[in-house]
């Protein structure tokens, strides 16, 4: 049960589309819930954050120029939510969650 406090999500599965440019749409994830099944979220709205150089984001995660951030609007836990997420294509070719 969310809590109001900040979670984050390691290696979560990611559906995309890869622009030709090479530029990165979020279109769905999908999470395990306490009974270890997979609940998908679809992405209504997404904005790509500004690069920045290295930093620790708001969330606790420490971010490179390589990482692309992206705040997205989901139906989550019942509300609708923002959350973000972060894709490290670069180095891990990971996707993480943070809500």
């Amino acid at each position: 049960m969310y809590n109001g406090l900040k979670r984050v999500f390691d290696k979560i599965d990611v559906i995309c589309q890869i622009k030709a440019d090479g530029s990165v749409i979020p279109l769905k994830f999908r999470l395990q819930n306490e009974d270890g099944i997979y609940e998908t979220y679809t992405i209504k709205s997404y904005k790509p954050l500004p690069k920045k150089g290295s930093y620790t984001t708001q969330d606790g995660l420490f971010i490179s120029n390589q990482t692309d951030v992206f705040e997205c609007r989901v139906h989550l836990m019942g509300l609708e939510r923002s959350v973000r997420l972060y894709y490290d294509n670069k180095v891990s070719n990971t996707w993480k969650l943070a809500i």
